[in-house]
């Protein structure tokens, strides 16, 4: 019989902590930056504009083809034979039904610039196309084909290869929810050093210029909505004062911690942009706003190849790129660890195949139809001249102002204004509070992924982001806004390089581990086979598992007198063979039982039994009082929960049911070593096998 010393002794227990290289080195840095641009004002805006032509120049084509081989990539996943994994243990369901994760979808990727770019961008390619005549049809057809371009398929497939990176390494094998993470594969226990380092703060600066950038564009239509409704000044002095809300609210949302609130508002201003699209809809030209929609759909879907490769490379319009296709690429790489770590999130238990198709065509749906209706509304009253003198000159000229002059075209101009309004502010405050929250976490090291970063870190954060934001106004307004995003996203587009090959070679092992699996025994036969004592199969025995609903105690003691002396048999004759197995256990609510097999520099072994309380079924003859549950005991390796139940097994079952599974754990070891390219291991982390 064992010692207790050969039991797992309890670790301490790991706690949250900064993570000081990643936090002081972009912290610092991004402050500095701040204060330069603020000080030295002009020289920082040559600096800012030479380094922004030289990116255009030299990478301007890197944007275009990086941005398709990410969608290129993530569709060919979501296809693929790895679609049907989970995004978390085997077992695992998902958290929220498909409406409210959609309605959280739209939320996470859509902010305030649904309302800034949704009339000022259509209007400006209408008056203004990188190529062909102003003003006419074609013109009009191209503007909606660009928009939808901007803010379709390609940018949400940059927050679907993050997002389900992410996802896969925290939740499928316990690594912590930060960009390094996806890099495990490629380069191990390193990415806890140097790599990992460099490769999280690059994450914090594309995400902290991509959020001030939302937000200074959210700075830039408040302040032109509080001049037109109230007379408040656009100036430097209001954008300053909108900038410290920034500050204020989401350090209110980390004190008080209102995260759920905050969610409950993003929901509630997408419903309320539903309302106002149906409201222009159906107030409009309504058959020819469905007719445009469908139209649009068509020339996006039919051009979208020419479209994404389109660099304009015999007569390149060099300042319409940057202000827009060049820009949006970058933007939403900047923007894809921030909702990326949110659409992980929200998203454990859904498979892959479900988690890509969710994240593309459902927010590119919502975005076609808003940007369709708003955008056409906008154009016809350019074409025919209804609504404001010079709406499109002004919208063109002042991007802040489209919104609101849009709206004296249409009903009810008082009210769609202070829903606007209402949109923008909401919009405005979720942006700063989510933004201060993901960066800290990621620039924290968390022991769970569902923990965030304590309040004091979110309110720093929130006060950097108010204060880089104010410093590229001041430099510059829009312009700066755009060219810095361009600037810091180049560095994160490559690692998300680096996160598909992570990410692809995972998956990978994956489907070794799948190949094993019918490569080796068929599943748990020799468990599953019962023989009485003349060796005949007994069916007596199989038919009394098979009718057995027990409860609590009963499952207690089954783990006690067969579960446990089964993995103590077994590990007494794996130290004889010189390898090192412990067992560890739990007890009460937590009771389960694991028999864990270190294997050097390979993925360990661990089988685990816990126990799941399932309804009782209206059939079952047990007595009144044995409660309306019953257990069943569950097999659980790394990948999850197994599905089969071993309640009923004899100790010489459940040693053979141990052992089909190690021997198939070890002929997916054999088949990773002879396989190119799959030869660094997971980490090995049992929890996530728990349920």
């Amino acid at each position: 019989m064992a010692t207790e010393q050969d039991n797992e002794q309890d670790a301490s227990p790991q706690q949250d902590r900064l993570n000081p290289t990643v936090f002081y080195s972009s912290s610092i840095g991004i402050v500095l930056f701040a204060l330069w641009t603020m000080f030295f004002t002009e020289t920082a805006s040559g600096v800012i504009n030479a380094v922004l032509a030289w990116i255009s120049n030299s990478f301007g084509w890197f944007y275009f083809l990086a941005v398709v081989v990410y969608l290129i990539f993530v569709i060919a996943i979501g296809l693929s034979r790895y679609g049907k994994l989970r995004l978390g243990p085997a077992h695992s369901v998902p958290e929220f039904n498909v409406i409210t994760w959609a309605a959280m979808l739209f939320a996470a990727g859509i902010g305030i610039d649904l309302l800034f770019f949704s009339v000022a961008e259509p209007v400006t390619h209408f008056l203004a196309p990188p190529e062909g005549d102003a003003e006419t049809v074609a013109a009009a057809r191209h503007a909606m084909e660009l928009t939808f371009l901007h803010w379709g398929l390609s940018g949400w497939g940059i927050y679907t290869l993050v997002g389900m990176s992410l996802a896969f390494f925290s939740y499928r094998h316990g690594l912590p929810l930060t960009i390094r993470s996806a890099l495990y594969p490629i380069f191990g226990k390193r990415i806890e050093g140097a790599i990992g380092h460099t490769v999280d703060t690059a994450a914090v600066l594309g995400t902290i210029f991509g959020i001030a950038t939302s937000l200074g564009i959210g700075i830039i239509q408040l302040n032109f909505g509080l001049s037109y409704m109230f007379g408040i000044p656009e100036s430097t002095a209001t954008q300053a004062a909108l900038a410290v809300l920034i500050v204020i609210f989401s350090a209110v949302s980390a004190v008080t911690g209102v995260d759920k609130g905050i969610r409950r508002l993003s929901e509630f201003n997408m419903l309320l942009a539903l309302l106002l699209m149906l409201f222009v809809l159906f107030t409009g030209k309504t058959l020819f706003l469905l007719n445009a929609f469908v139209m649009n759909a068509g020339d996006y879907l039919s051009q979208f190849i020419d479209l994404s490769f389109n660099t304009y490379a015999y007569d390149p319009p060099t300042d319409w790129l940057n202000a827009w296709t060049v820009f949006f690429w970058a933007w939403w790489i900047a923007w894809g660890p921030f909702v990326g770590l949110f659409l992980a999130r929200i998203s454990r238990g859904r498979t892959i195949r479900q988690f890509v198709a969710g994240t593309l065509i459902l927010p590119m749906a919502f975005m076609m139809a808003w940007m369709s209706t708003m955008g056409n509304s906008a154009i016809d009253m350019v074409m025919h001249g209804t609504g404001v003198a010079d709406f499109g000159q002004q919208a063109m000229e002042n991007p802040g102002s489209a919104i609101y002059l849009f709206l004296e075209g249409i009903p009810w101009f008082g009210l769609t204004t202070v829903v606007v309004t209402i949109l923008a502010i909401v919009f405005f405050v979720t942006s700063g509070d989510s933004g201060s929250l993901v960066l800290s976490n990621l620039t924290s090291v968390l022991t769970d992924p569902n923990h965030d970063a304590p309040a004091w870190m979110r309110i720093l954060w929130a006060a950097i982001i108010g204060v880089l934001t104010l410093a590229l106004l001041i430099v510059g307004g829009l312009g700066a806004l755009q060219s810095a995003v361009v600037i810091m996203g180049l560095p994160f587009a490559f690692v998300l390089f680096l996160m598909m090959a992570g990410l692809f070679k995972a998956l990978k092992v994956e489907g070794l581990k799948e190949d094993s699996h019918y490569g080796s025994m068929a599943g748990h036969l020799s468990g599953r086979i019962a023989h009485d004592e003349q060796g005949i199969l007994s069916w007596r025995q199989r038919l009394t598992r098979a009718v057995s609903f027990p409860g609590r105690s009963q499952i207690g003691r089954f783990l006690r007198e067969v579960g446990r002396p089964a993995m103590e048999e077994i590990r007494e004759v794996l130290k004889e063979k010189g390898f090192t197995a412990q067992i560890g256990e739990g007890e009460g609510r937590d009771a389960h039982l694991a028999l864990n097999v270190n294997l050097g520099e390979e993925q360990d072994f661990t089988y685990q039994i816990w126990p799941r309380p399932c309804a009782m079924p209206a059939f079952s003859i047990r007595d009144t009082h044995a409660g309306t549950h019953y257990y069943r005991l569950e097999v659980h390796i790394l990948e999850g929960s197994q599905g089969y139940d071993i309640y009923g097994y004899t100790k010489e079952q459940l040693i053979a049911d141990i052992l089909d599974q190690f021997e198939r754990h070890m002929l997916f070891l054999h088949a990773q070593r002879e396989s190119p390219g799959t030869s660094a291991a997971m980490p090995d982390d049992p929890e996530t096998a728990a349920p």
